[in-house]
C-alpha cells in the first residue's frame, strides 16, 4: 500500500480560469486515472455525466456503481476516489462556489451529500445537449462577453441536474417550519462543527431556544441535534484517519479537541471501536 500522505490532498480551482468553470467531454483514455484513483479533496463542485460505460467512485467511505444515463455530484471537501472506469464517454462540470448562481448554491447545500442518480432517456438527453452546448462555449474563449455567457449557460444546467435530484427525493417546495430549521442548523454544522459543539451555541446562532431546535431537528429526522452533532464529527475523523498519516492526537486536536482522552471515548462511542481500530482496520 503507498504511503499516505500527512493530510487530505486538496485540489484547489485553477487561478488561471477567470470564470471560476471548466466544462469538458472526455473518454477514459483521456484520464490520468492513477491520480484519479488516489483519494482527495476539491474546493469546487463537481458533476459527472456518464454517457457511456459504468464505474466505481467512493465517496466519503460509501462506494457507488455509476452507469450511463447518470449524474453524479460531488461537493466542495468531500472525499473521494475513482475505483474503476470502463468504456466511458462523459462531460465534466467543474464549477467554484463563486460562479453558481447564489440559489442554486443554496439548494446544493441543502440536498447534499447526494447519491448517482439515474435519469431517464428524456431528461438524460436534455441534461447532455446542456452540457454539450456549455462545453462549446467553454472552448470559444475569445467571445466577447464570455464568462459571463458561460456562467449562465452552466447555471442553466446545474439547474437542471438540481431539479432532478429534487424530484428524486420528492422535497415540496413548501417545507415544514421544522424541516427549515432543520436545514439551516445542517447548513450551519457544516461550517462551524469544528469550533461550535453544543446544541444551545447552534440554537444561539439561528436565535431560537436550545429545546425548539431539539423539536425541529427531532421531527424532521427523527434524531437529536446532538447526534447529528457527532455524526458529522466523526465522519471528518474518519476521512482523516483513513486518508492521512496524521495521529489521532494530531486529529482531535484538528478537530477542536484539547481533551483527547475525551475524543478517543467519543469515537469508542459513536463508532463502537477505538480510532486505532478503525485505521487499521481499514488500511488495504
Amino acid at each position: 500500500m503507498p504511503e499516505k500522505s500527512k493530510s487530505i490532498p486538496l485540489n484547489t480551482f485553477p487561478l488561471n480560469i477567470g470564470s471560476g468553470i471548466i466544462i469538458s467531454k472526455f473518454t477514459v483514455a483521456d484520464l490520468e486515472f492513477d491520480k484519479i484513483r488516489e483519494a482527495h479533496r476539491d474546493d469546487y463542485h463537481i458533476f459527472f455525466l456518464l454517457e457511456q460505460g459504468n464505474g466505481i467512485f467512493e465517496i466519503d467511505f460509501r462506494r457507488f456503481e455509476i452507469n450511463s444515463q447518470s449524474i453524479t455530484y460531488i461537493q466542495p471537501y468531500q472525499v473521494h476516489r475513482g475505483l474503476s472506469l470502463e468504456e466511458g464517454l462523459f462531460t465534466v462540470l467543474l464549477i467554484s462556489s463563486e460562479s453558481l448562481n447564489p440559489e442554486y448554491l443554496s439548494l446544493l447545500k441543502e440536498i447534499a451529500p447526494t447519491y448517482p442518480l439515474q435519469l431517464d432517456a428524456v431528461n438524460f438527453s436534455t441534461a447532455t445537449k446542456m452540457g454539450n452546448l456549455s462545453a462549446m462555449i467553454f472552448e470559444r474563449q475569445n467571445e466577447k462577453l464570455h464568462n459571463t455567457i458561460l456562467k449562465d449557460i452552466c447555471n442553466s444546467l446545474v439547474g437542471f441536474i438540481i431539479s432532478q435530484f429534487l424530484l428524486e427525493s420528492h422535497k415540496a417546495e413548501n417545507s415544514s417550519r421544522s424541516e427549515v430549521i432543520s436545514k439551516n442548523f445542517k447548513l450551519l454544522l457544516d461550517q462551524h462543527f469544528i469550533h461550535t459543539k453544543s446544541p444551545s451555541e447552534f440554537a444561539s446562532k439561528m436565535n431560537i431556544s436550545t429545546v425548539y431546535l431539539n423539536e425541529c431537528v427531532k421531527r424532521a429526522t427523527g434524531q437529536t441535534v446532538s447526534y447529528h452533532i457527532h455524526q458529522r464529527i466523526i465522519l471528518e475523523a474518519k476521512r482523516l484517519l483513513f486518508h492521512s498519516s496524521k495521529s489521532v492526537k494530531e486529529i482531535a486536536t484538528e478537530l477542536g479537541y484539547d481533551d483527547y482522552p475525551y475524543f478517543s471515548r467519543l469515537f469508542t462511542k459513536i463508532t463502537g471501536m477505538t480510532a486505532l481500530t478503525f485505521r487499521s482496520k481499514n488500511l488495504e
